[in-house]
């Protein structure tokens, strides 16, 4: 059944798909701004195309094949996407070289919530939705082969039918449920379970709040009761990542102790909370971007901080400053 509406311009029909589009590029792609292209390429397509739309099926049916048609074949050439977790064992915080950068293609990147989200959802709906841009989910999804990803993500996040799913793969139900069950083992072995982000909740924003002024005032060890024992410390694009409370506090101490001073710009990535830091500036006044935080919290304490650098496409991208004065 058609859902076109025949007295809106197409233009504005495509567009009111944009953000349920660009969430699921990103979990197929695990960058927004490849998740982006992909939107805005499918949206091209769909726009050329729309004569010969018969209107025999969904819109929205027929702007998914389309989707998952680019998603894969952008899958097709591209290295799989990891986290500094990924690439070998931890390093020690009393190191003073993190390694060189590596290309920002290997990395699985952040996406802000208001680009993937719908904005008036129901809230269950909200939280799950948050529950699947985690940045754990999506690296999991990325150990999946892409044409797996896709059935796991259709099935599990948006809650399509098998029929539905097979005729968008062109493809048969049993194939569909075969693919399901091999991705959910791979899923399940591979994530690690993190609390979603909750404006409203009262505990999480005392956390948030005492890891603010931890943080801005330097006080690590205020900084270390909020962590996890095992908490992860990670800075995508360089590879070295840093467990466990004495590591962190090295670093922190250490090399990182540039970061004394920072100031922090709350936003929400991934479902969690967020923040733009930025250092004081080595001009003397002001503050200039240094990297983009996304906390990972579990059972009330701080699981993961990871911190992505490259400011210069993620800052406009979620909207902060370019420096603060």
């Amino acid at each position: 059944m058609s859902d076109v509406t025949a007295n809106a311009p197409i233009e504005s029909q495509l567009e009111s798909y944009r953000p349920e589009l660009t969430g699921y590029c990103y979990r197929m792609l695990g960058s927004a701004f490849e998740a982006e292209d992909a939107v805005q390429d499918t949206l091209v397509r769909a726009w050329r195309g729309f004569d010969r739309f018969e209107g025999r099926s969904a819109l929205r049916s027929w702007l998914y094949r389309i989707a998952t048609n680019v998603c894969l074949n952008m899958l097709g050439s591209a290295q799989q996407r990891v986290r500094p977790m990924d690439l070998g064992p931890a390093g020690s915080g009393r190191a003073t070289d993190p390694g060189e950068p590596r290309p920002d293609q290997i990395w699985v990147g952040p996406v802000p919530d208001s680009r993937v989200l719908p904005e008036a959802a129901d809230p269950a709906d909200v939280v799950a939705q948050r529950e699947s841009i985690r940045l754990a989910f999506v690296a999991a999804l990325q150990l999946l082969p892409p044409r797996q990803r896709a059935v796991l993500i259709l099935r599990e996040v948006l809650a399509w039918s098998a029929q539905e799913v097979a005729d968008l793969l062109d493809t048969s139900v049993a194939g569909v449920n075969s693919a399901l069950q091999r991705a959910r083992a791979t899923i399940t072995a591979a994530d690690t379970a993190a609390d979603v982000h909750e404006p409203l909740d009262e505990t999480q924003k005392a956390l948030l709040a005492r890891y603010v002024k931890a943080f801005e005032e330097y006080d690590l060890e205020a900084l270390t009761t909020l962590l996890h024992d095992d908490a992860t410390l990670s800075m995508p694009p360089v590879p070295l990542w840093l467990r466990g409370h004495d590591d962190i506090t090295a670093w922190m101490a250490g090399t990182g102790s540039g970061c004394r001073g920072s100031r922090l710009v709350p936003v929400t990535a991934n479902g969690m909370p967020a923040f733009g830091q930025y250092r004081p500036s080595t001009s003397g006044s002001g503050h200039d971007p240094w990297g983009l935080t996304v906390l990972e919290i579990s059972a009330g304490r701080i699981a993961a901080v990871n911190n992505f650098l490259d400011t210069a496409r993620l800052f406009p991208l979620f909207g902060l400053p370019a420096r603060l004065d």
